[in-house]
């Protein structure tokens, strides 16, 4: 999922090498915190947060088909 998050993150941005994503498991939740240059967080939240929904949309079927559950965190 990490991957999955990082792959689209960089497609988005204008400064790829800035993306770092990070992947934590707390009990049976993993979390996943994204970190973008300052001037790419607007394009990975999306007018009115869509792209970031998007995202969490796509990590949530993919968390169901593992059988866990998944949160995104932009930081």
């Amino acid at each position: 999922m990490k991957e999955l998050v990082e792959y689209i993150a960089k497609s988005i941005v204008s400064v790829p090498d800035d993306v770092k994503v990070t992947e934590e498991t707390e009990e049976n939740r993993i979390v996943i915190k994204l970190e973008v240059a300052a001037d790419d967080k607007g394009r990975v939240i999306g007018k009115q947060g869509r792209v970031a929904e998007a995202m969490r949309t796509l990590l949530r079927v993919a968390a169901t088909k593992e059988g866990v559950r998944v949160r995104l965190e932009i930081v």
